[in-house]
């Protein structure tokens, strides 16, 4: 957690103790974790054109009818709600994708519970992008989302 125009001020023991206010087993409940740093101004006065909200809500509206579709009659009404039976069928991935889940797993320190938070994502980012698969850049992407393990809370 860190401002790259601001200097940290707190010590070890202080960040320490700030983030043991949430346990691990609680923070691996928790789907995505980001940091959203604050924009230079230059970027929010910018006229980029950013994807409107209309175009936005047709790819997620597209990936919940993929989805009720891929669930229908099982009980799960979307990727969050799989079960392990399902993450396995549903969440298949190349030897490449398993070698970088496997290497996030090591380095991290991941538990089980967040393992399948991963794939429920990765399969949650590669619904609108079309793809049957999870593929490798949607595990990575997944396990960007998880900021606070890479601090050792996973």
């Amino acid at each position: 957690m860190s401002d790259p125009k601001k200097e940290c001020q707190c010590t070890p023991h202080q960040i320490q103790k700030y983030l043991s206010k949430i346990s691990g087993p609680l923070l691996g409940r928790i789907d995505l974790h980001l940091e959203v740093p604050a924009l230079p101004s230059h970027d929010l006065m910018a006229n980029a054109r950013a994807e409107t909200s209309q175009a936005i809500k047709e790819h997620i509206l597209k990936a919940r009818a993929l989805q009720k579709g891929r669930f229908a009659g099982s009980g799960a009404a979307a990727n969050g709600y799989m079960s392990h039976r399902q993450i396995k069928e549903f969440c298949a991935m190349d030897n490449e994708g398993k070698e970088l889940l496997k290497k996030a797993i090591d380095e991290l320190g991941l538990s089980a519970r967040t393992y399948d938070k991963i794939l429920k994502v990765a399969r949650t980012i590669a619904d609108p992008a079309g793809s049957e698969q999870v593929q490798t850049e949607h595990l990575a992407e997944a396990i960007q989302y998880r900021s606070l393990d890479k601090n050792g809370w996973g």
